[in-house]
């Protein structure tokens, strides 16, 4: 986490769901150039958690935007709002995890391909930071 935030909390919770938001959308695709064999519904399964992504790193891009043009005056519905994008993000991001376990033990090319099974126990392991990463901000609060 970007620490030189200071006490701006939304910015620093924000600039962590920014950047982890569009790692996971670009592990969609690294999954799906890895196993050029992917069952159709799981490559299917894949651009949709891409498109999801991406739609939750625009989302965050726009509060980050709101943010920085409050000029450090964040109002109380601004900040529970980010607070709700930050559960989203998490939730988001857990049963993203889910679906990587199951493609894991449910495709056959993933199933027998050692190196597809260490990038998606890598992919898991930095989607679990970032919810680590988001439940230590929404605990402080």
């Amino acid at each position: 986490m970007q620490y030189y935030y200071g006490n701006q909390m939304p910015l620093r919770v924000l600039d962590e769901a920014e950047f982890w938001k569009h790692q996971e959308e670009e592990h969609t695709i690294v999954i799906r150039e890895l196993v050029r064999n992917l069952e159709q519904k799981y490559v299917e399964a894949l651009q949709g958690w891409e498109k999801a992504f991406s739609e939750a790193h625009h989302r965050v891009i726009r509060y980050i935007e709101t943010v920085n043009r409050s000029n450090g005056q964040v109002s109380q519905a601004l900040y529970q709002d980010i607070l709700q994008l930050t559960q989203f993000c998490l939730q988001q991001s857990e049963q993203f995890i889910r679906f990587c376990r199951t493609l894991m033990e449910a495709s056959e090319p993933i199933s027998t391909n050692p190196t597809a099974k260490v990038v998606l126990n890598h992919i898991i392991v930095e989607s679990e930071y970032f919810i680590g990463v988001a439940q230590t901000i929404l605990y402080q609060q």
